[in-house]
């Protein structure tokens, strides 16, 4: 027969085990929100830094227009660094010069090409114009404020899209050393790659300076436009942002009809 002093100590013992229980699950629910917590840290610093990226960018994301970085950089998305496929074969004379045209609703722009000193990114220019690849797709981004340039080159038109591989960085000390504040000029008519703000992340979104404009050294310089060319995007931009931004769509809408490569 159990006496009152074993019911009380049993009575006791199951408290108290039911009090280990339930510190036992506080602990475990105390961990599991840890864990929670720094999960959700993980996915906000990676949210940040696409965010980050989309300035100047390729495929990283608002584009070529945009920067590496910030707004005021040329990027490229995320997704673009994440070559799927490699580079198309070298097909170009790397001793050659070649001609871009680019046939707009804005007009019609020439750009010169040096393969000997951007092989890679002509080569995949190349490839892409005779493709088709650019023929139907808009200029998707205009800044009018720190930086003067037109992106394009996105056959998505939001700055994510690209063409499913990267190519490397080229030329990149040609416009000089980085001053001061750790920028080069890109002078007026220059034509240049967007990227994700990281190192060999081009892909086929590229950026036309309109009006002399201070970036870092990290976008590759392949190009320059003609004189009819510069014009008609200086009147792109005349006509300012879509909605009165500073940067955006172009108010006037800017298609490439068709894009050709040729060796001069």
């Amino acid at each position: 027969m159990v006496t009152s002093d074993q019911r009380r100590r049993q009575l006791a013992r199951e408290k108290f085990e039911r009090q280990q229980q339930r510190r036992q699950q506080s602990r475990k629910r105390k961990q599991r929100n840890t864990v929670i917590a720094a999960a959700l840290a993980v996915v906000l610093a990676a949210g940040a830094a696409a965010f980050a990226s989309v300035g100047l960018s390729d495929g990283d994301t608002k584009s070529d227009a945009s920067s590496a970085g910030d707004s005021q950089s040329p990027s490229a998305a995320p997704s673009q660094s994440e070559s799927a496929a490699p580079e198309p074969a070298m097909s170009i004379d790397k001793k050659a010069k070649y001609s871009m045209s680019l046939k707009t609703s804005g007009g019609d722009i020439a750009i010169a090409m040096d393969a000997a000193k951007t092989p890679h990114t002509v080569n995949s220019f190349k490839s892409l114009a005779d493709k088709g690849f650019f023929n139907g797709t808009k200029c998707h981004r205009l800044t009018t404020e720190g930086i003067f340039v037109l992106q394009c080159g996105d056959p998505k038109g939001d700055g994510t899209g690209g063409p499913g591989y990267t190519i490397p960085d080229e030329n990149l000390t040609a416009l000089g050393k980085a001053g001061a504040d750790g920028t080069v000029t890109f002078p007026a008519g220059t034509v240049a790659m967007a990227n994700t703000g990281q190192p060999h992340t081009g892909g086929s979104q590229f950026f036309l300076v309109y009006k002399e404009t201070k970036l870092p050294p990290g976008y590759t310089p392949f190009g320059t436009m003609d004189a009819a060319g510069l014009k008609a995007v200086q009147d792109v931009a005349k006509a300012g942002v879509a909605g009165g931004a500073k940067d955006g769509a172009p108010k006037t809408a800017v298609t490439m009809e068709k894009a050709s490569v040729s060796k001069v």
